[in-house]
Order: structure tokens, then sequence, then C-alpha cells
């Protein structure tokens, strides 16, 4: 069993409380995934449960774990710079038990992660894999750690569809603890059984967090009936103390008009007004008390409000915006063909998605379609690459990143719309660098609509946003008036976004949808 008491994290910074009293136990069976806004602290409790000393830098924490005899791996949403620099082979060798393995378990390994047989032995550095390899590398080395407890963080990120199944199997038939951080709402929906909701509420100065045993689907149905069910019970309140206080007032009214008029010749009828009068505010005070206990209105960290594109984005249905030709792909080091006779053609305001297995050359296909594109002059296309760092100026704050006249107005409206994508006012201020993926995301995206873009090349939109964000990430897309050129493994964002998909194979580009 895994627990975690009294736990409470102060981000060192600006002392904003991210998590308080946290009480959490697990047990063989649970597959339990964090969910919260992006910057709600979910990749820092996962930190602090594999290693504490990780969040030391910039997080206080104070609790207790107890582990007992588990064995913790833990799988970290950034691939450490330091394993970048290795060889695939440097960076399974370091494994213990990478030396027990038999060529039967390389090979099944090989096998269910779509890899090469040779991968393991592999001279190529880390840091030239792809996204999805680089996931799968360090899946398979935590794999044969034999944990019985996996701490994932974000492990749907970059990988293709095909080895998604295959980690919906691995989490649903862990025979012991999982405890994941996800924004893919399918792989959530089909392994997790508990939920961790960690929340920031009142803009971000008041931290909350539920823990509920069920489902995803189920938790968002009974969350969306409890608020519903609450504010209805606020709402019935205020009518009722609303009805109340009119009637107190007339009341007050009444006693306070007649003790102005009553003749002083009356000191009988004086008393007996005193008296109502008394009764009157001490009805006052009992009322005061029911206030203090009537039902608040239900408080709930929103997603994120935002539009992508204003209508002069809009393309012609008729437009050509893209007819792209390549007879070969090959990896960006020029030593290996990834496909050939590559053919793409975008018609007015599509929504195109390439899907295809890690390694296949997607990104440096889209790569070489942002460097067409973005060339053009009677286009105005933006690029979000999935590497964030690639375009974004780390040590600038957001709001400096994205004003482009120093005009006070200008950064005033700039901090309207942070505001509106969940940013607070110390975190407008921050350098990039210290944002979350999700924010930093929020930041290219905010920079795209500001730039009145009518083309956008996404690689991998949805990878860093909540599953409450999702939603609200996929209709923005979806009701972009421009062409969408995107890459994703997404499958909501598939089904709900894009009008035609194409897989990237050996052989080129072929339509399946």
């Amino acid at each position: 069993m895994l627990q975690i008491h009294g736990l409470t994290i102060t981000h060192k910074k600006d002392l904003r409380i991210i998590l308080q009293d946290f009480q959490l136990a697990l047990k063989d069976g649970d597959k339990a995934v964090i969910i919260g806004e992006e910057g709600n602290g979910k990749s820092t409790l996962m930190k602090w449960i594999y290693r504490p000393e990780l969040v030391e830098d910039y997080a206080e924490c104070e609790g207790r774990r107890i582990a007992g005899s588990e064995r913790l791996g833990y799988l970290p949403q950034e691939m450490p710079e330091q394993d970048k620099e290795k060889t695939v082979y440097e960076f399974f060798s370091e494994e213990e038990r990478f030396f027990d393995q038999s060529p039967k378990d390389f090979a099944e390994y090989a096998r269910n992660f779509q890899l090469d047989h040779g991968f393991f032995y592999s001279d190529q550095r880390m840091g030239s894999l792809s996204g999805g390899e680089k996931i799968k590398a360090q899946l398979i080395r935590l794999l044969m750690q034999e944990p019985t407890v996996l701490l994932l963080d974000e492990p749907s990120n970059d990988i293709d569809i095909v080895t998604l199944e295959l980690l919906e199997r691995i989490i649903r038939d862990w025979n012991h603890i999982v405890l994941y951080i996800s924004h893919d709402e399918t792989l959530i929906e089909h392994t997790a059984n508990k939920i961790v909701h960690m929340e920031q509420i009142q803009r971000k100065r008041q931290c909350r967090y539920a823990v509920f045993q069920m489902s995803y689907s189920q938790y968002v149905s009974e969350r969306l009936h409890r608020f519903e069910k609450q504010e209805q019970k606020a709402l019935s309140d205020r009518r009722e103390k609303e009805i109340r206080d009119e009637k107190q007032r007339r009341i007050y009214q009444s006693v306070e008009h007649a003790q102005n008029v009553i003749s002083r010749q009356n000191p009988a009828g004086g008393r007996l007004l005193k008296k109502k009068m008394h009764a009157v505010k001490s009805m006052e005070r009992r009322f005061e008390k029911e206030d203090a206990a009537m039902t608040a209105l239900p408080e709930q960290e929103e997603a994120i409000f935002f539009k992508l594109g204003e209508k002069q984005a809009a393309i012609p249905a008729g437009k050509m915006v893209l007819e792209y030709e390549l007879a070969t792909l090959d990896t960006p080091d020029g030593t290996r063909p990834l496909s050939k006779n590559l053919f793409l053609r975008v018609k007015g305001p599509e929504k195109i998605c390439i899907v295809g297995t890690n390694g296949s050359g997607k990104t440096t296909l889209l790569k070489k379609i942002a460097g067409q594109l973005l060339n053009r002059t009677d286009l105005h296309a933006e690029y979000m690459p999935q590497n964030y760092d690639e375009l974004l100026m780390l040590d600038q704050t957001p709001v400096d990143y994205l004003d482009t006249s120093g005009d006070k107005e200008e950064q005033t409206r700039i901090r309207t719309y942070l505001g509106s994508l969940k940013f607070t006012s110390d975190e407008m201020d921050h350098p990039i660098r210290e944002l979350s993926g999700g924010q930093k995301a929020k930041v290219l995206l905010l920079h795209m609509s500001l730039s009145k873009a009518n083309v956008l090349i996404l690689d991998e939109p949805t990878r860093n946003f909540s599953p409450l964000s999702g939603p609200v990430i996929r209709k923005m897309i979806r009701e972009f008036p421009g062409a969408v050129i995107s890459i994703s493994h997404d499958r909501t964002y598939i089904e709900e976004v894009c009008d035609t998909v194409y897989e990237l194979t050996a052989e080129g580009l072929i339509r399946s949808r």
C-alpha cells in the first residue's frame, strides 16, 4: 500500500499553496489518475511521491509518505537532459535488470512497442529519438525494473495510437498500483478507477482536491450533478432569504414608525413597542447566524475561455492552401529514408490530421510543410512545434513575448487574454521557462490568435491540456475559420476536429478517413 498523509506543498517563489493537507491511500488494483488544469502542481505531487528531493529547489513540502515494501517506478514528463546525451544502449545498460533480459524478452518488448530488434543496442543518441520513441524507451526500462507502483507523468504524450492501446492494456492489467497523470480522455476513461482532482479556485488563491473511487465519465457526470444540485439549493436559499429579509424590513419599519409617532402619554404602549423592537433585532441576529450556514454557491475551476481566430482568418472554400509533393522523406540527419512519393493537398478551411507510428517521420514532414507555408505571402501561417521551446523566448515573461508594440494599452489587452487562460498576475510576470507545458502551449496559441493567422500547423496541439480544457481546445480548433494541418495521436481530437486523416507510411501518405 502507498499512503500520503497531511501533505502541503507551497511554491517558494510566490508562496502559493498548491496542495493542502492532502490525504491519499492506494492499494493493489487501484488505477488512479491525477487531473487538473495546467500549472496546478500535478507533476510536483508526482515527483514528491517518487523522490521528495526532486522538488526541493522550488517547493516547500510538509507531509508523510509511507511506501512500506513497495518499489516505486517513475516516468517523468520530460526526459532529463543528461539522458538525452546517452546512446540508446547506454540508457538501457544503466538499468541492472537489463542484463537479466533474455532474447525472448527483448523480442517481446520490440514486438509490443513496434521497435526494431536492434533498438536496445543502438548507438543513436536518446535526444535524437522521436518524442514517441523516447517515451517507449523510458517505459520499457521502467518495466524492466519490475516496480510494484507505477508513477507515470503524461505517459500518453507523443506515443502512436497502437502504443496508446498497449499502454491501456499495461495499466488495466497491472496487478499492483498505478498512479498517473494524463490529458488523454480516452485513456483515462478506459483505465482509471480512481480520480484525484486538484483544483485552484478564486483565481488560484485557494487550492482544494477531491478523491473519488469511480470511472472518469462517472466522475464528470456526478460532479456536474453535485454542482447543479448545490447551485439550485444555494439559489433557493437566497430567494427565501430575500423574501424573509423583505418581511423583516417591513416589520422593522412598522415598529420604528410606531415608536416615532406614539404619544408620550402612552408609556405602556411605548414599553410594548420597545419589546417588539428588541424581538425584531433579536430575530435579525438569528437570521445572520442562519445566513452564515447558508448553502454556498458552488465554486469550480473553470476550463479556459478562448477563441482562436477572427472572421478575417477565414479562407474561401475554393482557396488552394497547399499542394505539397516530396519524392523522399529522410531522417533529419539524412542517414535513413522514412517515406517516399508523398503528396498532400489542402483546400479551403480544411482540418487535416496526419497519424502514423512513432519514428515514421510525421514531425519531420510537418516541419518541411511549415517551412513552405511560413514563406507564403498570400497566406499567414503559424506553426506550433512539438517542442515549444523551439519558438518561445524562455527568459521573457508571457506578456513580453506576446507584446509586439510596447504600447501600454496592448499590454493591458494581453494581460486580459492571459487572465482568460487562467494565468495569475504572478504567472504573467514569471519567465516562460518556469511555466508548465500546458501554460507554454497557451502562450503559443494566444500568439497565433493575436497574429491573425489563417493557417495553423500544429504538432500534437492537445498533448499538454487537461481533460477539462481538452473540450475547449478541440472546439476552438474545430471552429477556427482557417485551415489546420496537424499531427495527433489524441483519438478524441481526431474524431471531433479533423475532416481528413492521412497515415504516414513508408510508401507515402495514405488517406484513412
